[in-house]
């Protein structure tokens, strides 16, 4: 084989392993952890957030070169045509050219620090900005969590309604063999097509919830309708449903240092205290320097251009100081708005950490509740399954009604769902508190 069929091969061999990986990954289920890590990079609510702290890094750079000189070029030219008095007493049109060429430099040498701790304030802004980032991708991941969940909740649902038609099916075929070896009456047989048709029904109900489950997860990865979502389904045995709650106490404090909405709140008050200072820094004087070079040249001389620049060279330079006396007020308004921002931006700050306070509470005693509902739930749904099972096989029998076996089997599924409930309940508190304790979310 000579060498451009080897490369030709390897060429094919490479793409064919290129378009291997990606079917694979396109094919692969999701877990919990890679839909997080997808939407903590794609949500369109965390784009928004990165474009914020782009623009906040902008002013940023803005503000910094506000304290460096600045220079420009100033050129204007004209013309002008006007009539001129010759010796003989005649007019004649006469038209006449000019130019004229500047560079003008000007720098704040002092504004009551005014310069500076604007550029101070900017940068605590795009830095509140990078934790905006923190806070959408937190929101996204508790979202995206809930949602995970939701599916997890929905799929073991469809599964008892499905085994419940089954067994719904297997009793209508048996009531039909009883009702014709007249061991029961046409009402109970028609009893027992009602509630096959319920259950089908409630099945149809539980499919649809999962569909809506999904794709509430896929609008929160923002994937598109023809890009294929195959959920991972975990099974979640007792020992997560049952791990023991982390302590209010240290789960809210572990919250204040890490949460990065009150890093942000924090960031929010230097910010207007800086802001204070800014419109305090109106009451002073501002110090300018300033300087300038130009020329100019004019048509009908007998110089060359180049001499009329030369000679028509002018220097300048300057220092000017402005002093506020009276401006209607306007420093002293600023300087109180300045402070009602502090005010605000201290009461934001309390009420962050309240908020914060309020949301772990509740995980916690929603935790709680669920480990001790699905304690019950779980006691319940073994006592349920015993009688059910027993009133089932006396119908069988004939030693039980089509009521009777009816109201156990309602029961039995009822136990059934509130397990399921208080379960997932207690995962998602549980997995939710150990994430404001700064744990990554895994199932």
């Amino acid at each position: 084989m000579d060498m451009k069929r080897k490369i030709k091969l390897l060429l094919w061999l490479g793409c064919f392993a290129v378009l291997a990986a990606h079917a694979q990954e396109s094919t692969e289920s999701w877990t919990l952890r890679r839909c997080i890590d997808y939407a903590r990079e794609n949500n369109l609510q965390v784009q928004t957030s990165r474009l914020t702290q782009q623009s906040a890094e902008i002013s940023l750079q803005q503000a910094k070169a506000q304290r460096s000189p600045s220079l420009d070029f100033s050129s204007s030219q004209s013309f002008v045509n006007q009539k001129q008095e010759r010796e003989d007493g005649s007019f004649s049109s006469d038209g006449t050219y000019t130019g004229s060429y500047a560079l003008n430099a000007r720098m704040t040498l002092y504004n009551g620090g005014k310069l500076v701790n604007t550029a101070r304030q900017q940068a605590l802004e795009n830095q509140s900005r990078s934790y905006d980032i923190a806070v959408a991708q937190n929101d996204i991941e508790i979202a995206v969590t809930q949602a995970y969940l939701d599916i997890l909740y929905a799929n073991e649902s469809v599964k008892i309604n499905r085994q419940t038609v089954e067994s719904s099916q297997a009793q209508l075929e048996q009531s039909k063999a009883l009702l014709e070896a007249g061991s029961i009456a046409q009402s109970d047989y028609a009893q027992m097509e009602s509630q096959y048709s319920s259950d089908r029904y409630q099945l149809t109900v539980s499919e649809t919830s999962l569909a809506e489950a999904i794709l509430t997860l896929k609008q929160l990865l923002e994937l598109d309708l023809d890009q294929p979502f195959e959920a991972a389904f975990p099974d979640l045995d007792d020992a997560q449903v049952l791990v023991p709650v982390p302590d209010l106490a240290s789960v809210y404090q572990q919250a204040l240092e890490t949460m990065p909405e009150i890093e942000s709140s924090r960031t929010s008050i230097e910010s207007a205290r800086i802001g204070e200072k800014i419109a305090a820094a109106d009451k002073l004087p501002t110090v300018t320097a300033s300087a300038a070079i130009g020329t100019g040249n004019y048509s009908g001389s007998n110089y060359s251009f180049y001499n009329q620049l030369n000679n028509k060279l002018n220097e300048s330079a300057g220092i000017s100081i402005s002093i506020p006396i009276f401006n209607n007020r306007q420093a002293r308004s600023s300087i109180a708005q300045a402070r009602i921002q502090t005010q605000q931006a201290q009461i934001d700050y309390t009420n962050t950490q309240k908020t914060l306070l309020r949301t772990i509470q509740t995980l916690y005693q929603d935790a709680i509740s669920a480990q001790s509902r699905y304690t019950s739930a779980t006691d319940k749904l073994r006592s349920a399954q015993t009688s059910y099972e027993l009133v089932a096989a006396q119908f069988n029998e004939g030693m039980k009604n089509t009521v009777e076996l009816l109201t156990e089997k309602n029961t039995y599924l009822s136990a059934q769902l509130e397990q399921l409930q208080a379960k997932y309940q207690a995962v998602l508190s549980i997995k939710l508190l150990n994430f404001y304790r700064n744990e990554p979310i895994t199932l």
